[in-house]
């Protein structure tokens, strides 16, 4: 059976709330039973919302979010950067999941945007100057994460739009509070 798909307002809410659980726990709460895995193996999944997230090791959205199998669909890449593979995982979760709520997750301490910062060279400069234009000449690691983010927002908006119910946004989450911030501003 497919359960219904949440309006952005409904979806955004319940990441909130289940950040809030996140926060004051001790494990996680979301829904990981057998039974969940078999009816999303029988049913195929609803994710309520798209989370592109950093690689980083401390960010793990299911926990974050308190969400369980099947609730979000996540996209990961060091420096929570768009090329055109993350462009193609969203327009995915957009046209074949039903999502309509796309969340580009930055956090602090990003040693991505910390290399950005820095010179790189290897396959990693494919990443840092993808950062570095978004970030320019800021030199506060917290600023240039919030840049980070706000560019990966602004270039998901402009190659994947008039798509109703859309809504596509950015969001910061602490690594020391678990705290996660919708408010970059």
């Amino acid at each position: 059976m497919q359960e219904k798909h949440l309006s952005t307002s409904d979806a955004l809410a319940k990441l909130k709330c289940g950040n809030l659980i996140y926060i004051n726990a001790k494990t996680s709460n979301g829904d990981i039973s057998p039974k969940k895995r078999l009816l999303t193996s029988e049913n195929g999944q609803r994710p309520y919302a798209v989370i592109i997230a950093c690689s980083d090791s401390r960010v793990i959205p299911e926990s974050i979010f308190s969400a369980g199998i099947g609730e979000l669909f996540v996209v990961r890449v060091a420096g929570n950067v768009i090329d055109n593979n993350q462009l193609g995982s969203i327009e995915y979760a957009i046209n074949n999941l039903g999502c309509r709520l796309v969340i580009v997750l930055g956090h602090t301490q990003c040693g991505a945007v910390g290399a950005a910062m820095r010179q790189n060279q290897g396959y990693i400069k494919f990443i840092t100057d993808e950062i570095k234009l978004a970030i320019g000449e800021e030199v506060d690691p917290f600023k240039a994460s919030i840049l980070n983010i706000k560019r990966s927002v602004e270039k998901i908006t402009s190659l994947i739009k008039d798509i109703d119910g859309l809504q596509i946004t950015g969001a910061i989450y602490h690594t020391d509070s678990g705290i996660v911030d919708f408010d970059l501003d």
